[in-house]
């Protein structure tokens, strides 16, 4: 029996975008209590009645994404244009090898504009 799991993170960081016109507000320096959430899917497993304990996932995903927790986005390496669809890329490259089932990474920067990525992966531009 399949399920998809989700586990919801937040995140604050400040960036700039830098590949629209540079009268764009997004160009000038602001930050964003981002949401992050991690889709896993997977077969129930019998003995536990779980997909995955949410402990462990947390104790998988936690570390990536605390690397951009209150930082500068432009200045890690791979978001140096850190829209929301290329920090849920990012994510993606450096969750998938730990979470075989991964099925999503959605990005939120706020209560109505995120980014859902649902792989596979491919090169930030």
């Amino acid at each position: 029996m399949k399920f998809e799991l989700r586990k919801a993170f937040k995140i604050d960081a400040a960036h700039r975008l830098t590949g629209l016109p540079t009268e764009h507000k997004c160009t000038r320096l602001h930050g964003h209590t981002y949401r992050i959430e991690i889709a896993i899917e997977d077969e129930l497993k019998p003995d536990s009645g779980l997909v995955m304990d949410y402990n462990t996932l947390e104790q998988i995903a936690g570390p990536v994404i605390s690397m951009l927790d209150h930082t500068y986005l432009n200045e890690i390496p791979g978001l140096e244009n850190p829209t929301s669809e290329n920090i849920a890329i990012w994510l993606w490259e450096r969750l998938k090898p730990k979470l075989p089932g991964l099925k999503e990474i959605l990005v939120a920067e706020s209560d109505n504009s995120m980014a859902i990525f649902r792989g596979p992966s491919t090169p930030l531009g």
